[in-house]
């Protein structure tokens, strides 16, 4: 009898897969004196998109979305303070730490103005500094952003798996740390985890997740959690993009958050957990472009309050 081991297999997925035949590069930048890894696709001459990954994430989080966005804007993906191959900070880091870092990387590429778009804490960080900086921001995208609320469950959640991951990095815990992200857990690819490994597995890295994960902590969090007047202050145009398998906060906590930014569209991307974008990159990929290109995004609805957000 034949087998048919081989024709049930999938073929090989991986991250570095997604870039074949893709021009971008890797590189370090001096931003505010942190030295600051990013992934770049495009021309250096098009429109600045800057793409923010969450908690103890990395770039690679938008390896999959650098194609489709390269062709129409400079792109970034970088590694925030703290995380990836970026210098690690001496204390805990809060949002206006990581703004502050956003800012100085856009002025050391010499971008005036960028869209930005953030996941989980990405989205906070974007949120913010379309607030404190409406001057350098066009558009922003909220994908599966925190910040709106305060929920010790997932706090907690987050902390635990996550220090645990960076005490200890061997495969079983980082790999965890990575399919609690995902609603399909076949999307954690095997170079994903060796990326993340070789991150918490950087000297004193322990120390460096303590200070990511201080967000977590209830004093941390109340004092930068966004509230609806917050949002309300966002005058850029926003999309803000939920899924349905959300670890962190339901579809109505997303619609809420849109509900409260002028002019908000509001979207859902369904079968999808905390990265859309890597889990679905085509969806992804189509309604992050018509938004920020400006065009019709027939899956998003205006949710936001009726006065339009400046264009």
């Amino acid at each position: 009898m034949t087998s048919n081991v081989q024709d049930k297999q999938q073929p090989f997925q991986s991250i570095w897969a997604d870039l074949r035949g893709v021009s971008f590069s890797q590189g370090w930048i001096n931003a505010g004196g942190i030295n600051t890894r990013y992934l770049h696709s495009g021309p250096k001459d098009g429109p600045t998109l800057i793409l923010l990954h969450g908690t103890g994430g990395h770039a690679e989080a938008y390896a999959r979305n650098l194609k489709a966005h390269g062709e129409h804007f400079s792109t970034y993906a970088i590694d925030l303070v703290g995380h990836g191959w970026s210098d690690k900070p001496e204390s805990d880091l809060e949002i206006k730490d990581y703004v502050a870092h956003v800012v100085a990387f856009m002025d050391a590429i010499g971008a005036k103005t960028a869209h930005i778009s953030g996941e989980s804490m990405g989205g906070w960080i974007a949120s913010r500094l379309a607030i404190d900086h409406p001057e350098r921001v066009d558009r922003i995208v909220l994908n599966t952003a925190g910040g709106s609320q305060s929920d010790p469950v997932v706090m907690e959640r987050i902390k635990t798996i996550s220090m645990r991951a960076a005490t200890d990095p061997n495969w079983d815990f980082v790999k965890a740390r990575l399919e609690w992200l995902m609603a399909d857990k076949a999307r954690v690819f095997d170079d994903l985890v060796a990326t993340r490994q070789a991150i918490y597995s950087q000297p004193g890295y322990v120390d460096t997740m303590r200070h990511i994960v201080a967000l977590q902590d209830p004093a941390c969090r109340e004092r930068n959690v966004m509230t609806a007047a917050d949002y309300a202050r966002i005058k850029a145009p926003t999309l803000v993009l939920w899924t349905s398998h959300d670890p962190t906060a339901t579809v109505k906590q997303g619609r809420w958050i849109a509900s409260q930014i002028p002019g908000a569209l509001f979207t859902v991307m369904e079968d999808c957990g905390h990265w859309p974008q890597f889990e679905d990159t085509p969806t992804f990929d189509r309604i992050h472009l018509a938004f920020l290109l400006g065009q019709a995004v027939p899956e998003a609805e205006l949710v936001g309050p009726a006065q339009a957000a400046a264009s």
